[in-house]
């Protein structure tokens, strides 16, 4: 008995010691969202959200809005194979309350918590995050205003400073630059003054630490090559195919799917990549990375459209002030990122 004891616990011990301590993973999924105007229905007498009330130009009701949360959930839903995305930025929201019955009565299984600062846009048009509690610990957020060369008030850009998996610091920005109306060149200088006010904190950080996790996210009301993005902010194309000389300080991760012919948001027939996502060099080698081409407009079938003028388009929820009764005029924008820790 005492010499089979002994030759077990030899196999034992021998069999323990053959093998490391194996690798702990989990993958990261993060999304940006324009939700497409996501008022509530009750009037705010210091914010002009009259169009969005039952007796307003859009007629907008408690059926409305509850169509309209049901809907922006099932697409959520259907992130990350079922899971929903780990952190979640989203624009065009009127307040917090609409991000509390989005993630309490809609999508309570996810365990999302809020990120939200009330912003000075006069329409009450914010931007938030959504992120999961168990895989992120919050630590500060900040919002940073921008000054408009017109002197009219416009979104925040919302800083908020995160651990991920207990001990990885990772510092998110959520973007809502202002928009082409009066057209794209005339409207042109806002959104420059947009990206020298996140560059500028930018700057900051990388002087603290150059090797900053920073998640940049947002509809950006332009795309990845124009003057705002490419040239002020400093975001690059880069080639993800393990060349580390193709690495910016910004990398752009939407840029090659919007050189493919992609877009997030349809303007007539033309496809603008207008929300994108973009990312430090830190987060494109070490335990927490950015998967390889992972980047994707997410176009799930039930938003859609089908048939007519608009066929591949989002369903939205208006055209002009004719209810339509769909999810958004933006498609969601996904990136993934994989950790790996002994």
């Amino acid at each position: 008995m005492t010499k089979h004891f002994l030759i077990l616990l030899f196999v034992i011990i021998s069999t323990g010691t053959s093998y490391s301590r194996p690798f702990l993973s989990d993958t990261l999924v993060v999304a940006f969202w324009n939700l497409e105007n996501l008022f509530d229905t009750i009037n705010d007498p210091m914010k002009n959200d009259e169009d969005f009330l039952p007796e307003g130009k859009q007629k907008w009701n408690a059926k409305r809005y509850d169509e309209k949360l049901t809907k922006l959930a099932s697409v959520i839903r259907l992130m990350n194979e079922g899971r929903g995305p780990d952190i979640l930025g989203v624009c065009e929201i009127e307040n917090e309350l609409v991000l509390a019955d989005l993630s309490g009565k809609y999508l309570e299984e996810f365990g999302y918590e809020i990120v939200h600062i009330e912003g000075p846009d006069e329409r009450s048009i914010d931007v938030s995050l959504f992120f999961k509690k168990d895989k992120f610990r919050f630590l500060a957020k900040t919002g940073h205003k921008v000054e408009l060369p017109s002197g009219s008030p416009t979104r925040l850009i919302l800083e908020i400073d995160m651990l991920y998996a207990g001990h990885i610091p990772i510092t998110f920005f959520v973007n809502h630059w202002p928009s082409r109306r009066g057209g794209s060149e005339e409207s042109e200088r806002n959104r420059i003054k947009s990206a020298s006010v996140l560059r500028s904190r930018i700057d900051t950080l990388l002087k603290t630490d150059a090797n900053s996790r920073i998640i940049i996210m947002g509809d950006f009301n332009d795309e990845p090559q124009n003057i705002s993005i490419e040239s002020i902010l400093g975001a690059k194309n880069f080639e993800c195919n393990g060349d580390k000389s193709g690495i910016n300080v910004l990398n752009n991760l939407s840029y090659t799917q919007k050189q493919a012919g992609f877009g997030s948001y349809k303007y007539r027939d033309q496809w603008n990549m207008l929300d994108q996502i973009i990312i430090s060099s830190a987060l494109l080698e070490g335990s927490l990375s950015y998967i390889c081409n992972s980047f994707e407009v997410f176009k799930p079938g039930i938003m859609i459209i089908r048939s007519g003028q608009y066929q591949g388009a989002p369903d939205r929820t208006y055209a002009g002030e004719k209810y339509l009764g769909g999810f958004s005029d933006h498609f969601p924008v996904i990136a993934k990122f994989i950790y790996i820790s002994k």
